[in-house]
């Protein structure tokens, strides 16, 4: 029965992931996530549901258009698949319990973000407001343990992230900074400085692969916000684990 489920949660993970594309590219931009209906923003053509199911019809289009045969972004059908796949990875991980709840949301967050830090740099309020406040009543419901530690986290992962953003006068966008005040909230305190460790890390090897590749200065802006979303993924799939194995090196 549970590979049932996964199939459920993987299908149900890629057709919300073509949603949250919109929703990442659209959000940034103050557009409507429903209105002008989907459409190749090459030649003006309304997408058919052919041309609409998460990632197959990417594959079966190889990646053109239908009308003007214009490449299409990897980005759309890599997000809807990703999807999938943490759906289901959240789903075996955690069964049917709340904190599942609060997995899908968070993952759902983290992909809207990824998304939009992707394509224009920035991480809306729009979207952590409400999967914030979602998440904060969840919280009660699926408490950690102990309860006020998803607290003392949010607060511990904003402040350093406002502190890091003083010290280096600005190095630190000020989406970053409440990001990781909803990541406190979900991991609580050690998996948060967890976060921000692997974060600092995956984002040094990003940048100086981006760097090296384009050749262009350090001084060039590389989108921050989805090396924070694999590292809190991470963190609150492994979290316990890493600091397990790192504590035993020191013993």
């Amino acid at each position: 029965m549970e590979w049932l489920y996964s199939i459920f949660f993987f299908l149900y993970g890629i057709t919300f992931g073509s949603f949250f594309n919109v929703v990442g590219i659209r959000v940034p931009l103050k557009e409507s996530v429903v209105s002008p209906p989907s459409h190749c923003t090459t030649c003006d053509r309304n997408l058919t549901p052919v041309d609409l199911v998460p990632v197959f019809s990417y594959v079966f289009l190889r990646g053109k258009c239908r009308g003007c045969k214009e490449k299409i972004s990897a980005l759309y059908p890599t997000m809807e698949l990703i999807t999938g796949v943490l759906f289901v990875c959240a789903y075996l991980h955690f069964g049917f319990q709340w904190e599942l709840v609060v997995a899908l949301l968070f993952i759902s967050m983290l992909v809207i973000l990824t998304v939009s830090d992707l394509k224009y740099m920035l991480i809306p309020n729009k979207i952590l407001l409400p999967f914030g406040i979602a998440i904060f009543i969840l919280r009660f419901i699926s408490p950690l343990t102990p309860w006020w530690d998803s607290l003392l986290g949010a607060a511990v992962g904003f402040g350093l992230l406002l502190l890091i953003a003083i010290v280096s006068n600005g190095g630190m966008g000020g989406g970053d900074i409440k990001l990781f005040f909803v990541i406190g909230l979900v991991l609580g305190t050690m998996q948060t400085l967890v976060t921000l460790f692997l974060a600092s890390l995956i984002g040094a090897i990003v940048g100086l692969i981006f760097l090296k590749k384009t050749k262009q200065g350090r001084k060039t802006p590389v989108p921050f916000g989805p090396s924070i979303a694999v590292a809190a993924l991470i963190a609150y799939f492994y979290g316990e684990q890493l600091v397990s194995w790192y504590t035993g090196l020191l013993n």
